[in-house]
């Protein structure tokens, strides 16, 4: 069967994505390059794209001409970062201005993303940069030992429309994949039988810990599976103390934005490499949030962008045990700009993280919660465990470090994980 598939993506992959095996061959040469190579062609790609931009955006021709930075005569990395910062806002609202001209491109693919913004962007994406995100992936896959066409279980959305949704099941159909997208125990219960034939568990995070916390009495049989990679949210700590107990693996991280790619992918030495063929990354020397350009977008450039989530960057010193010399992403903190609003104080959602984070290293608690605000001045933190004293009594006392005019309660049994999609961890409700 796995050589029928093999068969069926390649000739699937030819005709849709003829550039991706191109891509693929090219990241695995470059990959086992040395830092400075690495770097070189990084600002290389980075300047040759700002050149298409300045000379085929009118959006982003305006952002050089505004700062003075002609990239085509005058190239330097002290001018690149003058140029302002994107924002998913402009991407939206200078849509067209944006765009590059469709004639550039053989092919281009309508693109449609939410986020965790909520706020809708469609864009065109060219073959080109749509094959070398599918390569970004198919390298990562690649230092586990597994490949695309492999028998993968996959956690994510589903397109409720009829036609999407028959699309969608048969790209499932040519890459091998079967999807949950929502959780339901009684759902994730009846893919017992399945799991000893799968080689690769993916999607969100959450979903893959929640199947994990099913399984974890019932001993399933994994025959095959080489890969635990989460996506789009955040990998709790405590995710992982199951996930290598019931999976035997580590869920791995892969980092990226449909807007903006793939930045990062973990490494099986648990590092997360910094995607430098594809994505030049910045940090905001001002709250510690990323900036990304991503290097292959060229029929809707996204330069300088600014992603909403904080990071923290490995020393340029620091050298993976794994061999590969790209730079390492040490972590995603989590997202910038949510905020939670006492009565007379402003604080980062992001506080919530560095609370539940204290209590599982420092208390050994293993804690699943998501916080909502109703009110100013309050809020509601949903656990999925019964709310005694003791729990109780540790959660608002690690919370007084941070919040000093906000009454918090806490609310037992409320099983936000039925919420189909992305898993928030704050949730406002404020106007």
């Amino acid at each position: 069967m796995s050589k029928f598939h093999k068969w069926l993506y390649y000739r699937g992959a030819k005709k849709r994505n003829p550039s991706l095996f191109k891509h693929f061959s090219d990241l695995k040469k470059t990959e086992k390059c040395e830092l400075a190579e690495l770097k070189k062609l990084n600002e290389e790609r980075l300047q040759k794209l700002c050149i298409f931009a300045f000379e085929n955006s009118e959006f982003y021709r305006d952002r050089f001409n505004r700062v003075s930075f002609d990239p085509v005569n005058s190239w330097s990395l002290a001018g690149f970062q003058r140029l302002p910062q994107v924002s998913k806002k402009d991407l939206i609202e200078f849509n067209s201005e944006i765009h590059t001209p469709s004639h550039f491109f053989k092919k281009r693919f309508f693109v449609e993303t939410s986020g965790t913004s909520g706020e809708i962007l469609t864009f065109h994406r060219d073959e080109s940069w749509d094959s070398f995100n599918r390569a970004s992936i198919w390298r990562g896959y690649s230092w586990f030992g597994v490949n695309p066409w492999d028998r993968k279980l996959y956690f994510w959305g589903y397109n409720t429309a009829p036609l999407k949704r028959i699309k969608l099941q048969i790209l499932d159909f040519m890459v091998n994949r079967f999807r949950l997208f929502d959780y339901d125990a009684d759902r994730l219960k009846k893919l017992l039988p399945k799991l000893k034939n799968v080689s690769i568990i993916e999607g969100y995070s959450s979903m893959i810990y929640e199947l994990a916390n099913i399984l974890e009495d019932r001993k399933p049989q994994f025959g095959s599976l080489k890969l635990v990679k989460g996506t789009s949210e955040k990998v709790f700590p405590h995710y992982q103390d199951i996930a290598r107990k019931v999976y035997g693996l580590s869920i791995a991280n892969e980092y990226g934005a449909t807007e903006s790619g793939i930045i990062a992918f973990e490494c099986p030495n648990g590092n997360m490499h910094l995607n430098m063929e594809g994505v030049y990354v910045e940090q905001d020397p001002e709250d510690g949030g990323i900036l990304v350009t991503n290097l292959q977008s060229y029929s809707f450039p996204s330069i300088r962008y600014k992603l909403g989530d904080q990071i923290e960057l490995a020393p340029e010193t620091y050298e993976c045990s794994c061999g590969l010399k790209a730079p390492v992403l040490k972590e995603v903190t989590g997202r910038i700009g949510k905020k939670i609003f006492g009565r007379n104080k402003i604080y980062p959602s992001l506080t919530l993280y560095y609370i539940f984070k204290n209590l599982y290293f420092n208390d050994h608690k293993t804690i699943d919660f998501q916080a909502h605000q109703y009110e100013v001045g309050k809020l509601e933190i949903w656990v999925k465990e019964p709310v005694t004293e003791s729990l109780n009594s540790m959660i608002l006392t690690e919370a007084s470090k941070y919040f000093s005019d906000l009454d918090l309660s806490l609310i037992e049994n409320h099983d936000f994980r039925q919420q189909s999609g992305k898993l928030r961890d704050f949730v406002s409700h404020l106007d």
